[in-house]
């Protein structure tokens, strides 16, 4: 890895520390559904740290983001509250959304992430409003868009690239080509020059990089955010990656090939930043304090949320309109 972020060395290390803290959270959120303490479905980000963190780096916090159903690394690089997360994956007061939302739907906008969303490439969509807000306020915040490589066959990702370079709106499409389309290889299912090559098609400038080396990610988003927010228009970085676990957390993943995996495993982003800081004078036993120090911060989120009380009944009523007095029994009470 090489670029300018090894020139800053206690930044590596505060990527690097949020890298973990996403690593931690998705195990924890993992053991936890097994064990049926998370109702729905977890997406687990586990191997693709390196994109999320690299590119919220570079954000303000008054940025912009969309995500997708494999929200959790996104939120928590852009700045969320693990603890709020957990809270609101159990489904318990002081979640992000009061409990309602739970793992697909993780949002806050305190921090400018607009949410997580299930439905495959509606994102890109609401990406493009919240940009087309941006540009009629006058304002010189971007938005960023996390698809995966699944999604880009969808009609919204076509629709939205369309819409963003018409208008130039300044949106940052991130890719996040993980190799798998839920079970299916995606190349096999995506016809044309690919990912990169569909933003081409609209005049969009496009990058493709290697997702799991974090200085890249940093280098080359350093350099999008800012021709973005200087009025340059949208643009693609496809971030080549690979998923560690399955489509979902009880996805034992079976059509993969056992040396894909293994291969994939000496390519992942924590292992790669680790090495770097041991090679630049971190040592191992400063890192497995910095382990042991977020394994018991998510060991108390879990703990917390496990014994924290349910949201009281009437909330399943708030929150669903915007015009108007809504009423619900208990409203006032």
């Amino acid at each position: 890895m090489s670029g300018n972020l090894a020139n800053e060395p206690a930044r590596v290390i505060e990527m690097f520390r949020k890298m973990l803290l996403i690593r931690a959270f998705e195990e924890a959120a993992g053991e936890a559904f097994h064990a049926g303490y998370v109702r729905g479905s977890v997406h687990q980000y586990i191997g693709e740290e390196s994109i999320a963190v690299g590119v919220c780096a570079n954000l303000r916090d008054d940025d912009y983001l969309t995500s997708n159903h494999r929200g959790h690394g996104h939120s928590i690089a852009k700045g969320a509250d693990p603890r709020a997360m957990m809270l609101e994956l159990f489904g318990r007061v002081g979640g992000t959304s009061d409990g309602k939302g739970g793992s697909m739907h993780i949002a806050d906008f305190s921090v400018g992430m607009l949410g997580a969303n299930g439905v495959i490439a509606d994102n890109c969509t609401m990406s493009v409003g919240a940009a087309q807000a941006i540009r009629l306020l006058g304002e010189d915040r971007i938005v960023v868009n996390f698809i995966g490589d699944g999604g880009i066959n969808r009609g919204p990702f076509m629709e939205a690239l369309n819409w963003a370079k018409v208008y130039e709106l300044p949106v940052l499409f991130m890719c996040e080509n993980n190799q798998i389309a839920a079970t299916t290889t995606t190349r096999l299912v995506t016809a044309g020059e690919g990912i990169a090559g569909r933003a081409a098609s609209f005049g969009m400038p496009a990058t493709t990089i290697d997702g799991n080396d974090l200085f890249e990610v940093d280098r080359t988003v350093s350099r999008a955010v800012a021709e973005i927010r200087a009025g340059g228009g949208p643009q693609l970085i496809e971030a080549m990656t690979y998923r560690l676990r399955g489509h979902f957390a009880h996805d034992a993943a079976g059509y993969r090939e056992p040396a894909e995996v293994e291969a994939a495993l000496g390519r992942e982003p924590i292992a790669r930043t680790e090495a770097w800081l041991v090679e630049n004078g971190v040592t191992a036993d400063e890192i497995n304090k910095l382990r042991a120090e977020i394994d018991g911060k998510i060991a108390a989120y879990v703990d917390e949320a496990m014994n924290a009380p349910w949201p009281d009944g009437y909330l399943a009523f708030t929150d669903v309109q915007d015009v108007g007095a809504p009423s619900y029994p208990g409203a006032g009470q």
